[in-house]
């Protein structure tokens, strides 16, 4: 069987919802009033029979904690606060959940200043507990807008937030505490709260599968919401649940007896429909509670195809089928490949009773793939990252210790974030996505003028990616543009193709001349910051389809082509592009090796080494310096030294240039920073440097005590021009950093 489907007896209710599926809690716990200690007593002693000595200890200490933090402090409801929670926890066990979750439903309403108190019972007891203190701040902020895609995104969030599938258990939990005393409220907050219950936490219920807490929700909602369709339905049903759900047990053990007898390995399962199901279908067919006929029904599960026909061949025989309600779903599958019999007969008690009958592999598909039930009911749209946690959970509710605490944070962790505007929307990003992507998000107008972001009311970068449950405000100018430099993909800027995109058409859009200047201005900071001559523009145009070099330079300074991808063109460009492939591909493999190799014109096995005053890198434009006993040094063409001899000892220097096969290795590199000087500015350069894997050999710094600035000198090796550029990049993004270029 698939692991997605109805929860297994361990969660306190049969696979086929054929017993007591309201959660309900244990006598020993008053309903309202105050908790007294006997109450806590007989709780705790219900909780003995499933918890080691232990467990019930640290519950106990978690008790003491509430009850010195909330004493005789009221909820909102004006119930006892230490009730509410202690009826929150009960209902996780009515669930059997572990001590851990039932501690941190205990512990949910600490209050931020005293949130150390959990610390003796862990980490993830603490995480729990932080992740729903932003849950709670959350469905504050964003619950006031109704629209069903600021509800559907509020889910999504409530799933992003909890690095922890426990959380989103008690989160429902609280929902459902509420709602069982929500009489006490006035009739306004009734409604609020009916209201967000029904569009946020039922449906999350429905998709991990727990349809007991689901139902009760829905329920509780609808007798808020329409108190008078509620009425009207449960008149109708005309006897009691229990009643109801003795008379499905019977029509299960009729089948059964009768499979049985045919030699047939059925799983049966059954269920009477809730009011609020009823109601929902009545306003979906538009018809009155006459014409619903499922109101009570079975499952029935088998292996083949053929079993199904067979099982329906009994069914019709022993009871009347109802004309016109047969729907052959095998035959015909639904257009979301969904497959099941679907019929309804008169019961022996003369009412409606409908029947599903199909396999194994049709339920799996039903529950788990793309004919999902929750999808067909809220009619969602497939999102393989949302189906991809929900699965996961669902199969952690039903095998909840077959996964390590490692396994449970790997699968479980979110591929996407959930932010907050500043007036409660929500804006779904992937994870990494920075407050540039969010701007970018709201309109394309809020990104292009962006100039600095908060979150949560403190100033962040522009490059720090955003965290799920912050609420962000972006800073914007009047009037303006975006940076050149947010399009390139080393920059840390973005990380979403919208955002890209709507940078990219901003300067497509700008004048002609003024893409010239930018262009032309960007790679002349670039190769200045690289240390690098300018490439031959002219030898470039061919490649890259362009009639003249200003073409080559409105193309750069609209972001189409990139200034740093152009520095880096320090070699042959009339070589065609196989073999320029070729040369990349060696470049960036890396390995430590000996300096790049040079030809020296007319000369053959001459021994060269590199200057260690301007230190050249492949492919700088370079020169050679016949030495005196040490073979030729290898000088950059625009070094200091180079200028010098050109003056004095003209002829010996001589051509050379990089040998086309050159041997894998890495090459000296001096970086100067400037910067305004701060404790933990050191650190976070070395961090730089170690995390694009740059070994650094040497620092020299000079620090202005009256200007309170740096002057930073770092010798390091890398591979290539490519990771130059890059860790220049990285650097140059530190806050305080004022400048970072190439030591030349």
């Amino acid at each position: 069987k698939g692991n997605c489907g109805i929860l297994k007896p361990i969660h306190g209710c049969l696979s086929g919802v054929t017993s007591k599926l309201m959660v309900s809690t244990v006598s020993h716990l008053p309903e309202t009033g105050s908790l007294g200690q006997e109450h806590l007593t007989a709780w705790l002693a219900a909780l003995a029979g499933h918890r080691s000595r232990q467990e019930i200890h640290a519950i106990s200490q978690a008790l003491d904690i509430v009850h010195q933090v909330h004493d005789e402090e009221p909820t909102f409801g004006g119930m006892q606060h230490q009730l509410a929670l202690v009826q929150t926890a009960d209902i996780l066990y009515q669930l059997n959940l572990d001590t851990e979750a039932l501690i941190a439903a205990l512990l949910s309403d600490l209050p931020n200043a005293e949130l150390e108190l959990a610390a003796p019972f862990g980490e993830r007891v603490q995480t729990m507990i932080r992740d729903l203190v932003r849950i709670r701040t959350v469905a504050v902020t964003g619950s006031s807008d109704t629209s069903e895609k600021q509800s559907e995104n509020l889910r999504r969030m409530l799933l992003g937030l909890a690095d922890d599938v426990r959380v989103v258990l008690i989160v429902l939990a609280k929902r459902l505490q509420l709602m069982r005393v929500i009489g006490d409220l006035d009739a306004e907050d009734q409604q609020r709260i009916a209201d967000v219950t029904q569009r946020l936490h039922a449906p999350l219920a429905n998709r991990l599968g727990i349809w007991q807490i689901k139902w009760e929700l829905e329920d509780r909602s609808l007798r808020v919401l329409h108190p008078n369709a509620y009425r009207q339905i449960a008149n109708a049903l005309e006897e009691k649940r229990e009643e109801r759900e003795h008379f499905i047990e019977q029509v299960i053990a009729r089948l059964e007896k009768q499979c049985k007898e045919h030699g047939i390995a059925a799983e049966i399962s059954g269920r009477p429909k809730h009011i609020y199901s009823i109601w929902k279908k009545m306003q979906r067919k538009g018809v009155d509670f006459t014409e619903i006929f499922d109101v009570r029904a079975v499952r029935v599960l088998v292996d083949t195809v053929a079993q199904c026909y067979e099982v329906l061949g009994m069914v019709h025989g022993d009871w009347q089928p109802i004309p016109r309600e047969f729907d052959d779903y095998i035959a015909h599958p639904k257009e979301n490949g969904y497959r099941s019999l679907h019929t309804a007969v008169v019961g022996d008690d003369g009412k409606p009773l409908e029947v599903q009958i199909r396999t194994r592999e049709m339920h799996e598909h039903a529950e788990c793939g793309v004919a999902a039930h929750w999808r067909y009911k809220e009619d969602g749209k497939g999102d393989a990252e949302l189906e991809r946690r929900i699965e996961w959970m669902r199969a952690w509710l039903e095998e909840p210790g077959e996964a390590s605490a490692e396994e449970v944070d790997a699968e479980f962790e979110a591929q996407r974030i959930y932010v907050l505007t500043p007036d409660g929307k929500v804006v779904e990003l992937p994870r990494g996505a920075t407050a540039v992507d969010f701007a970018y998000a709201i309109h394309s107008s809020v990104g292009h003028r962006c100039r600095g972001a908060k979150a949560d009311g403190k100033m962040i970068s522009l490059t720090q990616p955003l965290e799920s449950g912050q609420t962000v405000e972006i800073i914007t100018a009047k009037e303006g543009g975006p940076s050149l430099d947010w399009a390139n993909a080393s920059s840390g800027y973005v990380v979403t193709s919208r955002a890209r995109n709507r940078i990219r058409h901003w300067f497509k859009r700008q004048g002609y001349e003024q893409h010239v200047q930018l262009g032309k201005a960007s790679l002349d900071k670039e190769t200045a910051r690289l240390g690098v001559g300018k490439p031959d523009l002219e030898a470039l145009l061919p490649k890259y389809n362009f009639k003249s070099v200003d073409d080559l330079y409105a193309a750069i300074g609209r972001g189409e082509v990139s200034a740093t991808q152009i520095a880096n063109l320090q070699i042959d460009t009339s070589r065609d592009d196989e073999e320029i492939t070729a040369r990349a591909d060696r470049r960036t493999s890396r390995h430590t090796g000996k300096a790049g190799q040079v030809v020296v014109q007319g000369v053959d096995d001459l021994m060269t080494h590199t200057a260690r005053c301007c230190k050249p890198v492949p492919y700088d434009p370079i020169v050679g310096y016949i030495t005196r006993g040490r073979g030729v040094t290898i000088h950059r063409e625009d070094c200091k030294v180079v200028r010098r001899l050109r003056e004095e000892q003209a002829e010996r220097l001589i051509p050379v240039s990089w040998s086309e096969d050159q041997p894998m290795g890495t090459f000296l590199v001096d970086v100067q920073i400037y910067a305004h000087d701060r404790k933990g500015l050191l650190r976070d350069i070395s961090s730089v440097f170690s995390n694009e894997e740059v070994d650094v050999l040497g620092v020299k710094t000079h620090t202005d005590r009256k200007k309170e600035m740096a002057n930073m000198r770092f010798t390091a090796e890398v591979t290539d021009m490519a990771q130059l550029s890059k860790v220049l990049e990285k650097l140059a993004q530190i806050p305080d950093v004022q400048e970072v270029r190439r030591q030349t």
